[in-house]
């Protein structure tokens, strides 16, 4: 198995996970306990799994938002709720999504089965969690016993395993949190500006890590990020280098159970997508710094 086939099959289940970061749902779930700040609840409710974490414990396992972002919405979320209460109510949101978005669906045979499909995968991340603290976390969290949580929970763990080895990547290269998302921004995957504001990075902090690249030879002298062949490179390495990291679960499973599993979650994300719950809409964010 390459790393391209493994990179498919996670990008196949990612709007199952991805979803909670999205959904209205999460959001109600959240003021229900008093945490009515949008990127409060995103923070607090992922980084849970560690506890009460500081901002800066958050600040490092999330590696790319604006320090003082983070560091407004923590600790005073948790004089608000507990971590227990945040994790709870991330399930309950990720329950009530997944059940508005699978309809039918939901107790169906495919949804047992990519379940169980997807555990083994997440069961093969969890025998390595060295360097790996925001995986470890998740990993160390009960499994849900209904199918579509077993697989939300699964995906969950898989996406920040391969989250953890991302940032082991970028450290490698040498990359700030703020420029990997310049990065990020000239592979043309995600807009710069999308990029820039739901972090909370102003124009000059993005202006000044655009510059610092333009000086190593990662970007051209280009307004918006453009890369240079070095910086090409470097991108290419980075992605490469994330999906190796990541492959163990996939390997496992092999490529027949692989390729079954991106059957069964193909259209399981793509009603994920019909239900409105992976549409980015950063101005949601913009007024919380």
């Amino acid at each position: 198995m390459d790393t391209t086939f493994a990179h498919r099959t996670f990008r196949t289940l990612e709007p199952i996970h991805g979803m909670i970061y999205f959904t209205p749902l999460a959001s109600a779930e959240y003021a229900k306990i008093g945490v009515t700040r949008q990127r409060m609840g995103y923070f607090a409710s992922r980084v849970a799994a560690l506890g009460e974490a500081s901002a800066e414990v958050t600040i490092s396992t999330f590696y790319n938002f604006n320090p003082a972002l983070v560091r407004k919405s923590m600790p005073e979320v948790w004089k608000i709720a507990t971590a227990q209460q945040m994790l709870d109510a991330r399930h309950a949101a990720a329950d009530a999504s997944l059940r508005q978005a699978f309809g039918d669906l939901v107790t169906s045979g495919e949804v047992v089965e990519a379940a169980a499909l997807a555990r083994r995968a997440a069961m093969v991340a969890c025998e390595h969690t060295h360097g790996r603290p925001l995986f470890a976390a998740h990993a160390a969290l009960p499994w849900p016993t209904e199918p579509h949580m077993v697989l939300w929970h699964a995906q969950t763990l898989l996406r920040e395993f391969r989250g953890d080895g991302h940032i082991a990547a970028l450290l490698v290269e040498n990359l700030s949190g703020l420029e990997a998302l310049v990065s990020h921004a000239a592979s043309g995957d995600v807009p710069a500006e999308t990029l820039r504001l739901s972090r909370a990075w102003s124009e000059d902090e993005w202006e000044g890590a655009m510059e610092d690249m333009r000086i190593d030879g990662i970007l051209t002298d280009d307004e918006a990020p453009t890369f240079t062949l070095q910086g090409k490179d470097q991108r290419e390495w980075i992605e490469h280098r994330t999906d190796a990291l990541a492959m163990a679960p996939y390997v496992a499973l092999g490529v027949d159970d692989c390729e079954r599993l991106r059957a069964l979650g193909r259209p399981l994300s793509k009603a994920v997508i019909a239900a409105g719950y992976m549409t980015i809409d950063p101005t949601r964010y913009f007024n919380d710094l």
